[in-house]
């Protein structure tokens, strides 16, 4: 049974000069709970655009989504919001964590916005960053930390709800060889323990190929890979 079911999708920028680009044109599939889909294409693609569409972050010009019972594509930004933090991860290039709060406190944000307990949150977020391989920074400012200790933070703070949909943009793409390989081993990780479904954008075509599935984007159309 689909988790995710894409219909049509489509999406358009206007440049300055006025004329209107189209970024996706009639993207459609369909993905289940527990697979790994790579999403590949070359810069300005759209791999970006997709998964902003995706989570629900930006809204599509025509078309579908459908994760499980929710209709993003038809959903008012209250209910989006909601969703996401019962059931998205986001992960991107940039880690976008808040300096000046420690590793734990970065990656509790989101059980204490679904207002768990704070000692609960805290416990959580201990354990996931943990999971991620950083189990004695927790107390430590994010500030102090190396760039891949930085993205295993925002990747904790991704995970922390056990999301079922998993979302990863680049996260690979400011690190090192062998930190960006752990990255995206955690992920995989992740989404084979937790039945998650993840979808992982990227240029690097060893990580595509760790995943059961490719996707390209190219000239706003998405197509399989084999």
């Amino acid at each position: 049974m689909f988790y995710l079911q894409v219909a049509n999708l489509g999406k358009a920028f206007r440049a300055p000069s006025g004329a209107a680009r189209e970024i996706l044109c009639e993207a459609s599939f369909s993905a289940a709970r527990g697979e790994t889909i790579a999403l590949t294409g070359v810069s300005g693609a759209g791999k970006s655009t997709l998964l902003h569409l995706l989570a629900g972050l930006e809204g599509a010009d025509r078309g579908q989504i459908c994760a499980g019972e929710f209709a993003v594509t038809d959903a008012g930004a209250k209910a989006l919001a909601d969703w996401r933090s019962r059931e998205v991860g986001l992960v991107f290039q940039a880690h976008h964590l808040l300096p000046d709060l420690s590793a734990s406190e970065n990656v509790a944000l989101p059980l204490l916005i679904q207002r768990a307990p704070p000692r609960v949150a805290q416990r959580l977020a201990v354990e996931a960053l943990t999971e991620v391989g950083l189990p004695t920074q927790p107390e430590q400012r994010v500030g102090q930390l190396s760039g891949g200790e930085q993205q295993r933070v925002a990747l904790a703070r991704a995970l922390v709800t056990k999301p079922s949909f998993l979302l990863a943009d680049e996260p690979t793409g400011q690190l090192d060889t062998a930190t960006g390989a752990e990255i995206v081993e955690l992920l995989l990780s992740y989404a084979h323990k937790h039945n998650a479904l993840l979808v992982l954008a990227t240029h690097n075509e060893k990580w595509s190929w760790r995943c059961a599935r490719r996707l390209e984007l190219s000239s706003g159309r998405l197509r399989e890979v084999n």
